[in-house]
């Protein structure tokens, strides 16, 4: 218990300083940040709100956890959603166009996956969780392999995700300057 707290505390300095450094490039670009948020629950909007003077670049967060919303508000397909479900590169792809449909911001980003503790199948195990992004025009998604993680908690799948669009946006970030 001793050691999971201390790696997550080391977690969340190594996320703030992240978080701190894409928001200081952000203003050093004069450019936008939007999240569209699903297991997250919020989480990439936190983070960025943690950070004084993101109000210059933070644009919109939105937590759409349902089906219904992310059809209603990001304009998900209701057909994306049924074929591939919402734990989908799909969905994640149409969640961050819808943002960006919404936000206009430089830089959107999307989450939607299984963080735990159930919910989870052998086709699609707690830990997937797919990244949306849109950054210079260009839309992908990403998924990171977090259901290899050893502490497959809910609280450190979100970071994990969290942790991995912020390190994402950062390396774009810093190619691009």
């Amino acid at each position: 218990m001793v050691q999971d707290r201390y790696l997550s505390e080391c977690m969340d300095n190594k996320l703030d300083k992240t978080v701190s450094d894409v928001v200081k490039l952000l203003k050093k670009r004069n450019w936008k940040i939007a999240s569209a948020e699903s297991c997250t629950g919020g989480l990439v909007s936190q983070m960025i709100t943690s950070v004084a003077g993101a109000s210059s670049v933070f644009e919109l967060g939105v937590c759409t956890y349902s089906d219904r919303m992310k059809h209603k508000l990001l304009g998900v397909p209701e057909e994306i959603l049924e074929k591939y479900t919402a734990v989908s590169s799909q969905t994640a792809e149409a969640m961050v166009k819808g943002l960006y449909e919404k936000s206009g911001a430089d830089v959107c980003i999307s989450v939607t996956g299984i963080a735990g503790p159930d919910g989870g199948t052998e086709k699609t195990p707690v830990g997937t969780v797919y990244i949306g992004f849109r950054f210079d025009g260009k839309y992908f998604v990403r998924l990171p392999e977090l259901w290899k993680l050893e502490n497959k908690s809910r609280e450190n799948i979100r970071l994990s995700a969290v942790e991995y669009a912020f390190e994402t946006v950062l390396e774009m970030l810093t190619e691009d300057s």
